[in-house]
């Protein structure tokens, strides 16, 4: 068994990769200094960089990657493709230079966008906005960004993309049904969520959408100004726009700022309104619909994830603390169901 790799060997290993990558993309000679590691998540590693050429001139960079081509979700060039749709129909997202799925210069996929200043860690994100008094703003272009987004046409999606194969609201219901049965440990929470959820389901087929899939605190760069970019488009799908709105203002992405429903940032009045006004069409009804959907769904995920590290399918302590966390989503649950 080999030795766990040291910091510094990981920069060099890190420094070598980038070098290699921008001249086999770009053509370009470049030093690469100044990194930083700012993942904390289990999955994707995202590290900041500047690009020195050999004039001196130096650009800042993050690159995305994958240590494994094993644990792609959505295929790199693809995800890729979508920032780029994305920032031409207005949505805040970072510039993306270039996408790799050769393995050779950092164990798997890449890309590498612009470095967008600002923060993303959740409580520091909601100090700066409590100090700023950005919360209502904040809210205001969530609700535009996710607008510009499901403006666009779904055909124009990369064809990677999920598709419903029956309705939205059938197709996350047989999901959820099937980790319901997968579960390590039996919830009887969630076997009455996935009752209700049955009982309650939305009819009439809504306007599919590009739906994100997971903008909330934690994937979303915040500035002096507000809202400087969307991140993390690896779940992104052709689905029910609402799915997106709903998602956003789960109770689990507030982190202690529980009334303020949008992200912990502001009330859902603005967010909605602002969302109306780019076009988008707010109904409350499926909106709370989504909301027991994607609480009861993230239970179950981090269920999943926990049984993951166990049986050593993906070995992570992120993965194993997820596990001490599924008793907030059967709470969150009940209080979304209660009479």
């Amino acid at each position: 068994m080999s030795a766990p790799e040291s910091a510094q060997q990981r920069e060099a290993r890190l420094k070598d990769g980038l070098a290699g990558v921008f001249a086999a993309e770009l053509g370009q000679e470049v030093r690469i200094e100044e990194i930083v590691v700012t993942s904390a998540g289990a999955r994707r590693g995202n590290v900041l960089f500047s690009a020195i050429e050999g004039d001196g001139t130096s650009t800042r960079y993050c690159v995305t990657y994958l240590p494994t081509l094993n644990i792609e979700l959505l295929p790199i060039p693809q995800e890729a493709a979508l920032f780029r749709l994305a920032e031409e129909s207005g949505v805040p997202v970072p510039h993306v230079h270039f996408a790799t799925e050769a393995p050779e210069w950092l164990g798997g996929p890449l890309f590498v966008s612009d470095c967008v200043a600002g923060e993303t860690v959740p409580r520091k994100v909601l100090r700066k906005v409590a100090a700023e008094g950005t919360g209502t703003r904040i809210a205001e272009q969530l609700g535009a960004a996710f607008a510009a987004l499901h403006r666009i046409d779904p055909a124009l999606a990369p064809p990677a993309l999920a598709r419903p194969e029956r309705s939205p609201v059938e197709d996350a219901l047989a999901r959820t049904d099937l980790q319901l049965t997968e579960l390590l440990q039996p919830s009887p929470i969630f076997s009455y969520a996935q009752r209700w959820l049955e009982s309650h389901a939305p009819t009439g087929a809504p306007d599919l959408a590009i739906v994100h899939g997971d903008v909330r605190n934690g994937n979303v760069i915040i500035d002096e100004q507000g809202l400087a970019a969307v991140l993390d488009w690896e779940v992104a799908k052709v689905g029910d726009p609402l799915e997106d709105l709903a998602w956003t203002c789960l109770r689990c992405w507030r982190f202690g700022e529980d009334d303020k429903e949008v992200g912990g940032f502001g009330p859902r009045s603005p967010f909605a309104a602002a969302y109306e006004a780019g076009g988008g069409t707010f109904d409350i009804e499926r909106f709370h619909w989504w909301k027991v959907l994607g609480t009861y769904r993230w239970g179950l995920g981090l269920a999943g994830q926990a049984a993951a590290h166990l049986d050593g399918r993906f070995s992570n302590i992120v993965m194993a603390m997820s596990g001490r966390r599924v008793g907030e989503l059967e709470y969150d649950l009940l209080t979304l169901l209660k009479p």
